[in-house]
């Protein structure tokens, strides 16, 4: 059972009438809800396979051409590749559209999709400009964190990765997944919500960021919960050398809209 945060009017000037707050109410879930996202998350792959498999796909493709360009600087193939998953939210705005439009019984098509977001155009794109920023600062931390203990020059890609599953750099490890969770920690938080509210209420960025830290302040244990969920799914897909990533992505994205429409859905 969800319980709203409950906020009071907004009292704008002495004796005028009162004005509704412009952040929606942050309900209460239970541990249970990030399993009963994900399950909504595969109905909705099933109920619209081609439109939501094309998210997927890109995905993989973006993580195949990573590879490809880099493979020769692993270095800069880590760093982009969780960079781009940095601006997954944004990234993923048509497959919360699909959802929404499978929840509001509307045809389903990919074309209205992949432009859902000029709805709402200044606040995607204030959105979209803040991740690009911490992408760029994520890459430039991950290049001095390898640069820090790698400084007597790069080993080879078996070398380290050989390196790293004998824990003989068990400082370096620590360091780079510390620096990396703390800059997925802040795009989570700003993240959780934020976009299927920009897409469905029209919400401006600012409005829509801070609902989202809400929500997380709200429901830390099972919006952690979903945070482990995505990582491990996310996870899966890069194990499959990036073929995964054609079924998570979209289970992940469509369970995000799920995500906002039980924690602040609805009107």
């Amino acid at each position: 059972m969800t319980e709203p945060e409950h906020r009071g009017p907004v009292q704008t000037a002495l004796g005028a009438a009162p004005q509704a707050s412009p952040f929606p109410p942050v309900r209460r879930i239970g541990l249970g809800a990030p399993l009963r996202w994900t399950a909504a998350g595969w109905r909705d792959l099933l109920a619209a396979p081609g439109p939501s498999l094309f998210y997927g796909a890109a995905f993989a493709l973006m993580g195949w051409l990573v590879y490809l360009v880099f493979r020769h600087a692993y270095e800069y193939t880590s760093a982009l590749t969780a960079g781009f998953l940095l601006l997954g939210p944004f990234l993923c705005t048509g497959l919360y559209d699909i959802s929404r439009r499978l929840a509001a019984g509307q045809p389903v098509a990919l074309a209205p999709t992949l432009t859902a977001w000029r709805v709402n155009l200044g606040a995607f794109s204030l959105f979209a400009l803040v991740l690009t920023v911490v992408m760029l600062v994520w890459a430039r931390a991950s290049l001095v964190t390898f640069a820090i203990f790698f400084s007597s020059g790069m080993p080879t890609l078996s070398g380290f990765l050989g390196q790293v599953a004998s824990l003989e750099h068990w400082d370096f490890v620590l360091t780079y997944f510390a620096v990396g969770a703390l800059f997925a920690l802040i795009v989570f938080a700003l993240s959780v919500v934020s976009v299927p509210l920009m897409l469905a209420r029209g919400t401006d960025t600012i409005v829509a960021a801070i609902t989202s830290v809400r929500a997380l302040a709200v429901n830390p244990l099972p919006l952690a919960l979903w945070a482990a969920l995505i990582v491990l799914l996310i996870s899966a897909g890069f194990a499959t050398l990036f073929v995964g990533l054609l079924v998570t992505v979209p289970v992940v994205g469509h369970a995000t809209w799920h995500a906002y429409e039980e924690i602040v859905g609805g009107d």
